[in-house]
């Protein structure tokens, strides 16, 4: 949520979330603002987070129910790795940004060397980390991780070709180790110092998620919202 902030400044802005699930960052960034929206292919977990916050609507990311130029702001944390389209939900949020409006990013880095979405063995699912699974040639990974995408930098990159504007940030990102936090917070605290050290150094290559926020090309004076000249 800092990360966030720092680069898409959420006081006052209207701000949305692709892939809302329950809820989560809906419900921070309503710190900041009151014009907050989220929207989510699972009505089973809308129909949870509304029961305590507004503006939840069923879509899926490559078809946003929204007119253009409509947020100051859009999230997909970890969620492109799972649409149907990536490309064309990346395209959807940025027709959805107002001009000058940012995109932020979070997903998963192929140098991460643990498989965090679970693994396929034949037709049996585990959800474990499992290592070096996303360092395996795309033939080999896609077979026991036919369900998720993991992106190297480059292809992130190409999910913006031809679209007009500029990273405010491209970066990779390590984990918050959560989980560990909760049973054994000295270990947390020791394994956050390293990595986010790391996040400052060529190493941050090697996080967990690629963290990107993409700038909307801003209108040139009287260009009207076609792109044409204003009279």
């Amino acid at each position: 949520l800092d990360m966030i902030n720092q680069y898409a400044p959420l006081a006052g802005r209207r701000l949305l979330d692709v892939g809302c699930g329950l809820g989560m960052y809906v419900r921070k960034f309503r710190a900041f603002s009151e014009a907050v929206f989220g929207v989510d292919i699972d009505l089973e977990k809308l129909a949870e987070a509304g029961e305590t916050l507004p503006n939840l609507a069923q879509s899926p990311a490559e078809g946003l129910p929204f007119p253009t130029d409509s947020f100051d702001v859009i999230l997909l944390h970890e969620v492109v790795e799972h649409v149907y389209s990536d490309g064309d939900a990346v395209a959807e949020a940025y027709r959805c940004l107002k001009p000058g409006g940012r995109l932020a990013i979070f997903a998963p880095n192929r140098l991460y060397p643990l498989e965090t979405h679970g693994f396929y063995l034949g037709r049996r699912y585990i959800f474990k980390l499992i290592p070096l699974i996303p360092w395996l040639p795309d033939s080999l990974r896609r077979r026991f991780c036919p369900h998720v995408r993991t992106y190297r930098a480059g292809d992130i990159r190409n999910l913006f070709a031809g679209l007009p504007g500029r990273f405010i940030v491209f970066t990779q990102v390590y984990p918050g180790y959560d989980k560990i936090a909760a049973r054994r917070p000295v270990l947390a605290r020791l394994l956050r110092g390293v990595t986010y050290f790391l996040e400052n150094t060529p190493l941050r290559a090697f996080g967990i998620s690629h963290l990107a926020v993409y700038e909307k090309e801003r209108r040139k004076p009287g260009e009207t919202e076609g792109g044409g000249e204003g009279n």
